[in-house]
């Protein structure tokens, strides 16, 4: 598999594009979803779907095998119990998470980013955290801050650890905001004129700045992650990144556009088991 790693090769995205409807309105989301998967399996045909989880080790043994053995003992495993205290600490109301959560918490990262037909848009699993905070007389978290708002949610998805991700797209405003989760995903922006397909689809495998693209598929199934020890990264701060990198203004996180990437983006991987507080390079 290794030697399938090649250097990135900018442009001629327009044919691919065009074989993932990227500029049909209101595309079925499963179609979308299953191209994708189908254009994988004939890049990487010795590949399996479980296997998309790890990112872009898939093209590195090494990089994998050093993943397992710092998996063994994470070197951000106080991180991790510093947002378990945080999950456990009652808030004003003498309630705490596991109160005002589905299922006290459990088993239900994989669902979301979910749309909340009532509020009429897309609501992350952060944005479920600060409402919760709300509802108990709480200050809501920064969504990128890291000691809070990171710390909570890498505790949260290690209760829903093995889940599979579960995105819904069902109902009018659902398919508008995955549309445009769909259209930030693909559109180019930024003096370097990239869009997110640019690396992590028709560049997926390829090398970049020294460092292999990983597939848009499996990508959304482990965040936050914790990058050279215990330097946590959340998926949004990671777009946000991305944009900086393209040399594009990126958005606030928790934003609507951002929001609603993370909705399709996450779509992609359904049906993959989530993999909660990873170690990533």
């Amino acid at each position: 598999m290794r030697g399938r790693v090649r250097h990135i090769v900018v442009g001629g995205l327009a044919a691919l594009l065009a074989c993932l409807g990227a500029g049909a309105a209101f595309a079925e989301p499963e179609d979308d979803r299953l191209r994708l998967e189908a254009f994988f399996r004939k890049q990487f045909p010795d590949l399996q779907a479980e296997q998309y989880v790890h990112g872009a080790m898939l093209f590195d043994p090494e990089a994998m095998a050093q993943y397992r053995s710092i998996m063994e003992f994470p070197p951000f495993a106080g991180e991790v119990e510093k947002g378990e205290i945080l999950w456990r600490v009652p808030m004003q109301s003498a309630l705490t998470y596991a109160d005002c959560l589905p299922n006290g918490g459990r088993m239900i990262a994989g669902n979301y980013p979910m749309f909340d037909e009532a509020k009429g848009r897309v609501v992350t699993l952060e944005d479920a955290i600060n409402a919760c905070r709300v509802a108990n007389n709480e200050v809501p978290y920064q969504h990128g801050d890291p000691a809070t708002m990171g710390a909570l949610t890498a505790y949260l998805r290690s209760l829903s650890d093995g889940m599979k991700m579960n995105i819904r797209v069902e109902g009018e405003g659902a398919r508008r905001a995955f549309e445009d989760g769909r259209k930030t995903f693909y559109a180019r922006a930024g003096q370097l004129n990239f869009s997110c397909a640019s690396c992590h689809v028709d560049n997926a495998g390829n090398r970049l700045r020294g460092e292999t693209l990983s597939p848009a598929i499996g990508q959304a199934t482990h965040w936050p992650v914790f990058r050279g020890g215990d330097q946590l990264l959340t998926l949004q701060a990671r777009y946000a990144s991305c944009h900086r990198l393209a040399r594009h203004v990126p958005d606030a996180l928790g934003s609507t556009r951002y929001n609603n990437l993370e909705y399709f983006h996450s779509y992609l991987s359904n049906g993959l088991p989530l993999r909660a507080s990873v170690f990533r390079k």
